[in-house]
């Protein structure tokens, strides 16, 4: 039996959470074109009959700004102290200095491999490139791409995982996906929502809290807050007549429902909390 943790680490959108997701065959973290979209550290538990991966996706590495940003990056600092595996995330075509920088900064103490992603959107001279340039870097030891659009990058990629890791016992039962509660996801599919369908600063100036969660026999209900900083957000989450607000919660439900294989019924309130992001009361309220 082999076991282990592996976290991911990299820039807001350098593909974390679309890892996490390909790998796990399971839709655990949201997935945004919009930057800064996982504020959690998300956990994905991968069994086997021979072995238990557990993936760590984490928000993407910033100059915190704010309370809430340092508490993201608090998540970050949690996953630099385990793991048995680092692999540090580069979208092909990005700035890689910048990531090169960050890299730099980490100071892991695991193991790490530059993991180049996002590699079917760019040719080949670009993708060796990226290769070379990462190559020989002291903080990684060695240079792995990978396309979550190709299926077989998925097998390849967790052997390469499973030849570094020791042997050692399952640290969660076999049925298990994540070490989240299931209304963590639910706020989390509401959330994606607001991105899809929002623009500007309404994402980033929200969050979701689920007051209630009850799994009734013919399905589950679920009331959840949308918190926002202003009226004038409010205003635009309700939308005209309560169109916005109506359409969130049909597209919501629906996701939710997907993830459970279940009925759900979803109600949702918008309510106003000034600079929530800057409150730790409000931080701690919300599970930040």
């Amino acid at each position: 039996m082999r076991s282990g943790f592996v976290n991911f680490f990299g820039k807001p959108n350098a593909g974390k959470s679309t890892l996490l997701n390909f790998l796990m065959e399971e839709k655990l973290a949201i997935v945004s074109s919009k930057v800064q979209t996982t504020r959690h550290r998300i956990k994905g538990i991968l069994t086997e009959e021979d072995h238990q991966i557990v993936l760590s996706d984490t928000p993407g590495i910033i100059d915190p700004k704010y309370p809430l940003h340092k508490r993201m990056m608090d998540a970050v600092r949690s996953a630099l102290e385990d793991g048995d595996l680092a692999l540090l995330l580069v979208d092909a075509h990005s700035d890689w200095s910048e990531s090169d920088r960050i890299f730099t900064e980490l100071k892991l103490k695991a193991t790490a491999w530059i993991l180049i992603t996002k590699t079917d959107l760019v040719d080949g001279v670009k993708k060796q490139e990226a290769i070379q340039y990462f190559q020989g870097k002291s903080y990684a030891s060695r240079v792995v791409t990978i396309s979550t659009k190709h299926p077989a990058d998925r097998k390849k990629l967790l052997k390469e995982i499973l030849n570094v890791l020791p042997e050692g016992p399952a640290y969660f039962p076999a049925d298990e996906i994540s070490d989240a509660q299931t209304r963590f996801f639910a706020s989390e599919l509401i959330r994606e929502k607001i991105f899809e369908l929002t623009s500007e600063e309404i994402p980033y100036h929200t969050t979701v809290v689920v007051r209630e969660f009850q799994e009734k026999t013919t399905l589950v209900k679920i009331v959840a807050d949308i918190v926002v900083h202003r009226e004038s957000q409010k205003a635009i989450l309700i939308g005209e007549k309560g169109a916005m607000i109506k359409r969130l919660g049909t597209e919501a439900r629906q996701s939710i429902e997907s993830f459970l294989q279940r009925k759900v019924f979803l109600e949702l309130f918008v309510k106003v909390r000034p600079k929530w992001r800057e409150n730790e009361v409000f931080l701690d309220e919300y599970g930040y």
